[in-house]
């Protein structure tokens, strides 16, 4: 009887040099989040942003800042759908810190680091396997652009802002698109509530509908993360302009920052609310409040984040058991 040889566990090598290697891509990425802190502190015009911030009412800072963490905490809560959805054990107050620190870094240097790599990374280190963390991924991004969907076909429908006549479209195919919009995500709930096949393969993972409980918890707490974020300038902006054109333009200016991919977004928010919106606000109060936004939902929340990181990454390292540790590395 032939024996077939024995495979070592994936991540356990004879490559001494592989730890050094992990090692520097760590450093690496810390000098990163540190050079993104920096080079963003660069770029704003400080003088401006603390005699904006001196101006505004203490009451307003109050209600951004809340609704900023109410914001992060939705969104934070995100994962304990998947986690409902696929049935694992990792304690609610841990999946929420992943869910976090994965979504302001997502915020901040993009999709792939933050919503996939980070995400991957953490919760392999928590012990959960590959298949597990795609479906609880999948679950929390559809949520999110489903409930995208959702209020942009809300909004673009019946409330579509007047774009500047040298755009591809005008006002007129924002409402189309609008209803459009609209009726995906009210198909994505007939889906979830009918459909006979329910699952399916992506990337090689299998995934399920989920139930229409499950899908309706999905829309409302995505549109809810959409709400809060439009809320937050709403506010900065002191009610100069009314809500739902706000948030209008914050949804365009979120898919024309999927569009440029550009990390956080830097330039894009600013350019689509000044060509949209300076009209009616100065353009220097525009500037004002989507600096403070940033603030107060980007550059903070990624402070914490990083040190967050650094601690999961720590406790990790003590608690994970060795073979688990060789596993999931």
């Amino acid at each position: 009887m032939t024996l077939a040889p024995t495979r070592r566990p994936w991540g356990i090598t004879s490559r001494p040099w592989w730890p050094w290697v992990k090692r520097t891509v760590i450093t690496a990425f810390f000098l990163l989040v540190a050079w993104l802190l920096v080079t963003q502190a660069r770029a704003i015009e400080w003088h401006e942003v603390f005699t904006a911030l001196s101006n505004y009412p203490a009451r307003v800072l109050l209600a951004a800042g809340a609704l900023a963490l109410l914001g992060l905490l939705n969104y934070s809560a995100f994962d304990l759908l998947g986690r409902r959805y696929t049935g694992h054990t990792l304690a609610a107050a841990t999946v929420m810190r992943v869910t976090f620190i994965s979504y302001v870094f997502n915020l901040n240097l993009g999709s792939m680091v933050g919503g996939v790599a980070m995400r991957y990374r953490l919760y392999s280190r928590l012990g959960l396997g590959t298949g597990v963390i795609t479906r609880v991924m999948s679950l929390s991004m559809l949520a999110n652009w489903i409930g995208y969907l959702l209020l942009a076909g809300v909004v673009f429908g019946f409330h579509a802002p007047k774009l500047p006549p040298d755009w591809v479209i005008d006002s007129g195919d924002l409402q189309i698109l609008g209803f459009v919009l609209l009726a995906l995500a009210l198909l994505y709930l007939l889906l979830c509530a009918l459909a006979r096949r329910r699952d399916f393969t992506v990337w090689g993972h299998a995934l399920s509908l989920p139930s229409l409980r499950l899908a309706l918890l999905q829309l409302g707490m995505g549109a809810a993360n959409w709400l809060l974020m439009g809320s937050i300038i709403y506010v900065l902006l002191q009610q100069k302009v009314d809500f739902f054109t706000v948030a209008s333009v914050l949804l365009v200016a979120a898919v024309a920052g999927v569009i440029a991919r550009i990390p956080a977004g830097l330039g894009v928010l600013e350019a689509v609310f000044i060509a949209l919106l300076s009209h009616q606000v100065p353009t220097h109060e525009l500037l004002a409040a989507l600096l403070a936004y940033r603030l107060f939902y980007y550059l903070a929340p990624l402070a914490l984040a990083t040190l967050l990181y650094l601690v999961a990454e720590i406790s990790t390292k003590k608690t994970v058991p060795p073979l688990l540790q060789h596993r999931v590395k």
